[in-house]
């Protein structure tokens, strides 16, 4: 993919199929992080979409940028950009959790292309994100890292360590996205352990930083832009502000929790929502 020139339209509508994708794959084991998917749908289809250098037949490419999903249980709706991305095949999406499937609950690098860590432990993929862009540069490899975490990460001491690490060797081929829905396991991030000002934080700890609302597309398009075109050496942040069930009102409204309950008819009313709302 390339960062230019950016086709709103098109990364528009591939926001939508990646929403219609993990929303089908919800449906297949009639659970899922449905809210996360549906949510962070704008920032993975930028993402895919847009920012990011691969070849879909080729995963493993050694000249492609690396996006690791540090926070593993958004693995449902990593998988369905991979499949927008043609790197996993549409019709694997049946097999969503289940036995031998590729496409296992939670992100593991063993089983899935374009995988590339075993996500899920909080507050890991930030300090492997470090490790990899550092032996990119070592080897004059100009790919870029991208590390993708939950805002509930943002308790860890590995993530600040890593993020003052990334500071000190001037890592500026190093893109961090967290996802700041409020949300996690035990409940509201900002209950569990405030981060405000989050900003702030991570402009002291010596990164460009940038805040979005990340279900508006042209703010979260402009920033991966951005992010890959600053001329220091300074590592990269972008902090995206996104609605859990964006895309589905009812789902939006409803009380939010880290793992949205989703009643079986409501699966078909999800994707007749998006269907009467395909950009």
């Amino acid at each position: 993919m390339s960062v230019n020139p950016p086709n709103l339209a098109e990364i528009a509508r591939c926001a939508w199929r990646i929403r219609r994708y993990a929303v089908r794959m919800g449906e297949v084991q009639g659970q899922g992080y449905v809210g996360q998917a549906l949510g962070y749908a704008d920032v993975l289809a930028t993402a895919y979409g847009h920012a990011l250098n691969f070849r879909a037949d080729d995963p493993d490419w050694d000249g492609r940028d690396r996006f690791l999903l540090s926070h593993g249980h958004y693995a449902i709706a990593f998988y369905a950009a991979l499949i927008e991305a043609g790197i996993v095949p549409e019709s694997e999406l049946e097999t969503y959790g289940s036995d031998d499937s590729r496409l296992p609950m939670s992100g593991m690098a063993t089983y899935t292309p374009g995988m590339e860590i075993s996500g899920g432990s909080l507050g890991q993929g930030l300090p492997i994100a470090v490790g990899m862009a550092l032996g990119l540069r070592h080897r004059g490899n100009p790919a870029f890292v991208y590390n993708s975490m939950s805002d509930g990460e943002l308790d860890e001491g590995s993530t600040w360590e890593a993020a003052m690490s990334a500071s000190h060797h001037g890592l500026g081929n190093l893109i961090c996205i967290v996802d700041i829905n409020n949300q996690q396991a035990d409940g509201p991030s900002t209950r569990v352990m405030g981060f405000e000002p989050l900003a702030d934080k991570w402009s002291a700890f010596g990164w460009h930083v940038q805040r979005v609302d990340g279900n508006h597309l042209p703010a979260v398009v402009r920033a991966f832009d951005t992010a890959r075109q600053l001329a220091d050496a300074r590592p990269r942040v972008i902090l995206c502000d996104t609605l859990m069930g964006k895309g589905v009102p009812f789902l939006e409204s409803r009380d939010k929790n880290h793992f949205i309950r989703v009643d079986p008819p409501e699966w078909q009313q999800a994707l007749d929502v998006l269907d009467a709302n395909r950009p």
